[in-house]
């Protein structure tokens, strides 16, 4: 394993150092605001030890990374494939038009998260955020996956204003004793089934095991279902719905 000290160091001198080990697995220390850590990284895992910069894992492709820290803005914008835990929160538009893999945020998730999301045939990305999420959550979502578990919380919906603006495809689940506010005519909202609960199952133990949570505590909430209407004005701009 390679260990490198990035504290001080250029973002770009970072990343050639990143694309140039032999090395599978590099645990990077000291790290502040680099941005673009793993940016179109595969076969590789990466442990970051401090805050990494906005596009962490932008347009990732198979890499593995682990932040032992707060991310800023933009972590896996469109990213491919892949996983990305963070032992802390998010910045704003977290999963920026990503297109597979999976982002596991243990805290929270700022404006944006999830916006324009979308999914091909088993292509299907995953966001998962423990805490809460900001306003415009899933805008313009075209597919995928968002779970909003609004763990820590102190009450009232996990997330922010206008969830789901210009959703056209995919779904959100939030735990929640209380439906999100003004929700925009285009999203419906119903409480999860059994089928639901069911299809997110898998990415809930994987949230548990890496950030040590009690599932069971998680799974004594409440859960809602938000997905495209049925009379979604946006449906008939695009070609697959």
């Amino acid at each position: 394993m390679l260990t490198i000290d990035s504290k001080n160091m250029h973002f770009r001198r970072l990343n050639e150092k990143i694309r140039a080990a032999r090395d599978k697995k590099i645990t990077l220390e000291n790290c502040l605001g680099q941005r673009y850590i793993a940016d179109g990284l595969g076969g590789k895992e990466i442990i970051i030890k401090g805050t990494p910069g906005n596009g962490l894992g932008y347009y990732m492709d198979g890499a593995r990374v682990t932040v032992y820290g707060n991310a800023q803005d933009a972590t896996g914008d469109t990213m491919n494939d892949g996983v990305i835990y963070i032992h802390g929160s998010s910045g704003d538009a977290t999963g920026y038009g990503m297109r597979g893999g999976r982002i596991f945020v243990r805290d929270d998730a700022g404006y944006r998260a999830g916006i324009h999301m979308k999914a091909y045939e088993d292509k299907i990305p995953v966001l998962v955020v423990g805490g809460r999420a900001g306003s415009f959550l899933g805008e313009y979502q075209a597919g995928g996956l968002i779970i909003v578990l609004g763990l820590e919380s102190a009450g009232g919906s996990p997330v922010g204003f206008f969830c789901g603006t210009g959703m056209h495809g995919g779904k959100i689940v939030l735990r929640s004793d209380e439906a999100p506010p003004n929700l925009p005519a285009q999203v419906a909202l119903s409480r999860a089934t059994p089928e639901d609960m069911a299809e997110i199952d898998a990415h809930l133990n994987e949230y548990c095991v890496a950030f040590k949570k009690d599932k069971s505590v998680i799974l004594a909430g409440s859960f809602f279902v938000l997905t495209p209407n049925a009379l979604n004005p946006y449906k008939q701009m695009y070609t697959h719905n």
